[in-house]
């Protein structure tokens, strides 16, 4: 635990803050550079993009050499992309430091799902991607009402700069601590490596266990590392403080949802309920949290935004299912297709939502509640859409 999971997690823990923190300094952003709606989400999405984009060759090169040397050359990587971003100038520079960033995150998770899968049985997959969410989740905890403290006294520039520094720090920790281990199918040729990656797209049963996961957790990401901040405010009439800190609780039932969920899912178990069954269930019920948000309910917005992001971890047990579709030597290119996915659709739906958003028109920097409607309800018919889908598993 101390020489594979904390180095990775240390850089896990870096992946989610750069990930969110865009939520709190974005109207710094549009008072410095004076975005448009659609520009704000493109910058933002511009993490999710480059962060797809690498999760296919990041499969191959994580099973051919291992995910010590892949993620800590990675994270070299992040930090250059945070420096460009703490100095830019401009829309360009902004979005190519963004961009830099998601790809240098982009093996936090799925390094260390290969560095499990070397590491620990099989069976402990659940438990050790929650924990490591989990730590991930005290990144998205940091950027919300802590950055915001912060922003005073620093602004937003000397925050990247120091985040730069951190990344390499994390990238010497992975390097550094986590010893090599042989790797399962090793010697490989890369014409059957990348041949492999087809394979897995054409099984229907990949297809039915990710798109809940992509949905769900690309709704997430796309509402939490952005829009959840304007919505708050245009909807429902809240401050900078308050929105921070209705940020904080959201992103701090996440962080407690993915530490619990080895142990309940373990628990679940013990009662005869398979995973499969417990990942349908999960679905069902973040469906049903994030319906009241989609629709514009007046009351309760704490309390269904709480309960949406805590069952919307449920979407990771989809990771130890998609692992026990392939055998070892394939884990990277398995989950890294299904991230593909993820981050190819949190692109998407952050950049739509600002797209639609700009269709209508706006007050004083105020979006119009109508246009948050459609959005939100186009993410939600999504994901009941999978959800049903997943339902027609049987095994």
């Amino acid at each position: 635990m101390l020489v594979v999971f904390c180095p990775f997690a240390a850089g896990y823990y870096l992946s989610y803050f750069y990930r969110y923190v865009n939520a709190v300094i974005a109207k710094d952003l549009v008072a410095d550079f004076g975005l448009e709606p659609s520009d704000l989400g493109l910058l933002t999405s511009a993490y999710f993009l480059s962060f797809a984009l690498a999760q296919l060759p990041l499969g191959v090169v994580l099973d051919r050499f291992g995910p010590r040397r892949c993620t800590a050359a990675l994270f070299c990587i992040a930090g250059a992309g945070a420096f460009i971003f703490g100095l830019a100038r401009d829309l360009t520079m902004l979005s190519a430091g963004r961009a830099l960033i998601g790809l240098g995150v982009s093996a936090g998770l799925m390094g260390s799902i290969k560095a499990f899968t070397l590491w620990f049985p099989r069976e402990r997959l659940t438990a050790l991607s929650g924990w490591m969410i989990g730590i991930g989740s005290l990144g998205t905890l940091s950027a919300t009402a802590p950055v915001e403290a912060l922003l005073g006294p620093l602004g937003w520039r000397a925050l990247f700069l120091g985040l730069g520094a951190l990344s390499l720090v994390a990238a010497a920790l992975i390097f550094f601590i986590v010893p090599e281990r042989a790797l399962p199918g090793q010697g490989e040729p890369w014409r059957e490596q990348v041949r492999m990656v087809g394979r897995i797209f054409a099984r229907i049963d990949f297809w039915r266990l990710a798109a809940p996961l992509v949905i769900c957790q690309a709704t997430f990401q796309a509402l939490q590392g952005l829009w959840f901040a304007p919505w708050l405010a245009d909807m429902h009439g809240l401050e900078r403080g308050a929105i921070a800190d209705y940020l904080f609780f959201s992103a701090a039932a996440y962080m407690i949802a993915s530490l619990a969920l080895g142990s309940v899912s373990d628990a679940a178990a013990k009662r005869g309920i398979a995973a499969l069954r417990f990942y349908q269930v999960g679905m069902l019920i973040c469906t049903a949290a994030f319906a009241p948000l989609a629709f514009g309910a007046g009351r309760g917005v704490l309390l269904f935004l709480v309960l949406f992001a805590a069952t919307s971890i449920a979407a990771i047990i989809a990771y130890t299912l998609l692992t026990q579709l392939v055998p070892a030597a394939q884990t990277g290119r398995v989950t890294t297709a299904s991230n593909l996915l993820l981050f190819g659709t949190s692109f998407a739906f952050q950049w739509g939502v600002g797209a639609i958003l700009g269709n209508w028109p706006s007050a004083q920097g105020r979006y119009d509640p109508e246009a948050y409607r459609v959005a939100f309800g186009l993410l939600l018919a999504a994901q009941a859409a999978a959800a049903a889908w997943l339902l027609t598993a049987r095994r």
